[in-house]
C-alpha cells in the first residue's frame, strides 16, 4: 500500500485496474492528464481509508512512516485542544491539577517519566526524574505544596513544587493505587501484597493497614480525612480508621463483590460509598454501618449468543464511578460503553447513555448534574444527567483516552492518551 499520497498522485499507474503494457499492444485511450481535480482526490483519500480500516495489520509501524502522515491526519482531522504537551515518549496514563491554583497538571507515562508542566501553555516547569518503571499514578497535595508520583515498581517520589526539589521518596511492593489526604500532607497508597501504607510527609511516619493476600486494588479516603474505605481483588471491602490502624467495617460473601474490586467513590459528605466491580454490579454502601444499602446491576443491553464461558464472563465491568454534588444520582460507567444515571432515592436506573466504545472514567461536575466520561475512541463527553442527553463532545486524540481530570469551575478538561499525549480541552457551554 503506497500511502495516501502515492495512491493520489500517481493513480493511473498504480491504481487497483493498473493498465500492464505487454510487447505491442496500442494504446487506444487515454484518459485524465494533469492533477486530480479536488473531488477525485478527496473519493482517493476516502478510499484509502476505507481499504485501511480493513486491513489488518499486525504491526502499527505502517502509522511511522512517512508516506502515511496524510492518512493519519485524515484520522485525527479533528482536535478541539487549546494546548498540547507531547515530552512523553509513551502512553500517558495519569493526570492531576494542582487543586490551589488548577494552573499546574501533573501526568505520568509508560516512559518511566513524569512532568509538572504549564495548563496555559503546556511548558514544562519541571521533570520528576529518576523513575524506573511506569508512572502510573501522580498527584498533588490539597494546598499543592508537594506533588507526588508513583511507578508500578511501587517506588514513591514526593517533590516540593515551589523549589522543585525531591523531599522524600520510599520503595513498596507493586502500586496499585496512590491519593493525598484532603486535608493533610498525608499520602496513601495500596499495593499488590494486600497492604494500604500511609505516610506523614516529608517526614516519612509511616503507618501500614493489613488487607487479605491479593491486591488493595483501589481505595479513597473519606470527605472526614479519619478513615479510608479499601477494594481487594478478592471482591472484599474495607473501611479503615486512619487513626487507630483498624478496620472498622468488612464486606465480604454476600456484603462483598464476586470478582475483584476496580473502583469507589464516596459522596460529598463522606454517608454513602459505591463500589464497583469486574463482575458488574455496584454496591451503595452506608459508610457509618458498613451495610449494604442496594446493589445496581447491568444487564447487558442484548444478551449475547451464549459464547465460550470464559468469553462472556471478560466482555464486561464496571470501570468508574462517582457521585452527583446537587441532586440524589450516582453515575457508573462500564467496559462495554454504558453510562448509567442511577436515582438514589428510588434506588432506580434513571438513565442509559451508550457509547460506542468502552468507557474509561467519569467525573461528576462539581456544582451541577453534569457527568463528563472519556473512553476508548479517544473522545471526551458531556451528558446532562437529567435528561441523559449529550451536550457536547471534544475529540483530538488519536488514541484511547488512560485518564482526565476537570478543573474547580469546569472551564478546563485535561486528558492523557495512548498517543503519547495530554491534552488541554476549553469546555464552553451555551448555559454558562
Amino acid at each position: 500500500r503506497g500511502g495516501a499520497r502515492g495512491q493520489a498522485g500517481m493513480e493511473p499507474a498504480e491504481g487497483p485496474d493498473a493498465l500492464d503494457f505487454h510487447g505491442d499492444e496500442e494504446i487506444i485511450e487515454v484518459v485524465e492528464l494533469g492533477p486530480p481535480g479536488p473531488d477525485d482526490l478527496a473519493a482517493e483519500v476516502e478510499d484509502v481509508d476505507f481499504e485501511d480500516e480493513g486491513a489488518e495489520e499486525p504491526d502499527g509501524e505502517a502509522w511511522e512512516t512517512e508516506d502515511d502522515e496524510g492518512l493519519e491526519d485524515g484520522m485525527e482531522a479533528q482536535d478541539d485542544s487549546e494546548v498540547t504537551f507531547s515530552l512523553h515518549s509513551a502512553s500517558v496514563f495519569c493526570v492531576s491539577l494542582d487543586p490551589k491554583t488548577n494552573t499546574l497538571a501533573v501526568t505520568g507515562g509508560e516512559d518511566d517519566k513524569a512532568f509538572v508542566w504549564h495548563l496555559s501553555d503546556g511548558e514544562l516547569l519541571f521533570e520528576c526524574s529518576g523513575h524506573k518503571d511506569s508512572v502510573t499514578c501522580a498527584g498533588f497535595s490539597y494546598d499543592s505544596v508537594f506533588v507526588a508520583t508513583g511507578d508500578m515498581s511501587g517506588l514513591i517520589k514526593v517533590w516540593r513544587v515551589e523549589t522543585k526539589e525531591e523531599v522524600w521518596s520510599f520503595e513498596v511492593g507493586d502500586l496499585e493505587w496512590m491519593e493525598w489526604h484532603p486535608q493533610a500532607h498525608v499520602l496513601l497508597a495500596g499495593t499488590a501484597d494486600g497492604n494500604s501504607w500511609m505516610w506523614k510527609i516529608p517526614s516519612g511516619d509511616c503507618k501500614t493497614f493489613q488487607g487479605p493476600a491479593c491486591p488493595a486494588t483501589c481505595g479513597k479516603i473519606l470527605p472526614d480525612g479519619k478513615r479510608a474505605v479499601v477494594g481487594y481483588e478478592d471482591g472484599t471491602l474495607r473501611i479503615w480508621d486512619l487513626k487507630q490502624g483498624t478496620s472498622l467495617h468488612i464486606l465480604k460473601g454476600q456484603d462483598g463483590h464476586q470478582d475483584p474490586l476496580t473502583c469507589v467513590a464516596s459522596n460529598q459528605d463522606g454517608s454513602l460509598i459505591l463500589t464497583g466491580s469486574v463482575d458488574c454490579h455496584a454496591k451503595l454502601v452506608n459508610s457509618a454501618t458498613g451495610k449494604v444499602v442496594c446493589v445496581f446491576k447491568m444487564e447487558s443491553a442484548a444478551p449475547k449468543a451464549p459464547a465460550s464461558e470464559g468469553e462472556e464472563a471478560e466482555s464486561n465491568s464496571v470501570e468508574s464511578l462517582g457521585f452527583c454534588n446537587v441532586m440524589p444520582l450516582a453515575a457508573v460507567g462500564y467496559l462495554d460503553g454504558t453510562l448509567a444515571i442511577y436515582d438514589l432515592t428510588t434506588q432506580s436506573l434513571r438513565h442509559k447513555c451508550q457509547h460506542e466504545s468502552g468507557i474509561v472514567q467519569l467525573l461528576w461536575e462539581e456544582n451541577s448534574a453534569v457527568v463528563y466520561t472519556c473512553s476508548l475512541d479517544g473522545a471526551v463527553r458531556l451528558w446532562d444527567a437529567r435528561s441523559g442527553k449529550m451536550i457536547s463532545e471534544y475529540r483530538g486524540h488519536s488514541a484511547e483516552i488512560l485518564d482526565f481530570t476537570v478543573n474547580k469551575d469546569a472551564s478546563i478538561v485535561v486528558t492523557t492518551s495512548g498517543d503519547h499525549q495530554a491534552k488541554v480541552f476549553c469546555v464552553q457551554r451555551p448555559d454558562r
